[in-house]
């Protein structure tokens, strides 16, 4: 079983690409991808999302990123930017009050205009440079 912990990462002022609530998430993601197990939401500061799937990391990551998009179409959001997936895998001890558990899939779903800078920003190279090749991903979607 594959579980993502994933937060959102609105990079998008606009009244067309609103926030979402994580009860809206749940139902939307669920309507979209039956692959998709389980999803939770979480009462969190960070984390928004539990999502479990049999899916492989790289399949649940693209699930997701679809899913999503659907989720802002389907509730007549636009959809004229980039959505990534960026995740890593939790390999030290957790904490026991956190949702994201050793193992688990911490996962930012980051919303922009311009993923590239948004990645430059965060020195995202530098940040998977330290870690396992098999520890982390990213996955990006853009607008049609």
């Amino acid at each position: 079983m594959t579980i993502f912990v994933i937060s959102h990462n609105l990079q998008i002022v606009a009244t067309n690409v609103p926030a979402f609530s994580p009860d809206e998430l749940v139902d939307g993601l669920l309507k979209q991808n039956e692959r998709f197990q389980s999803i939770t939401a979480l009462i969190h500061p960070h984390w928004l999302l539990r999502l479990e799937s049999t899916l492989e990391v790289h399949e649940l990551a693209e699930a997701l990123l679809a899913a999503w998009r659907g989720v802002r179409l389907s509730n007549g959001h636009e959809f004229n930017h980039t959505v990534m997936a960026l995740g890593g895998r939790k390999d030290d001890i957790a904490n026991p009050h956190s949702p994201l558990q050793t193992g688990c899939w911490g996962v930012d779903l980051v919303e922009t205009l311009d993923g590239p800078a948004f990645l430059r920003s965060i020195n995202w190279d530098a940040l998977k440079s330290v870690r396992p090749a098999d520890a982390v991903f990213e996955q990006i979607l853009k607008a049609d």
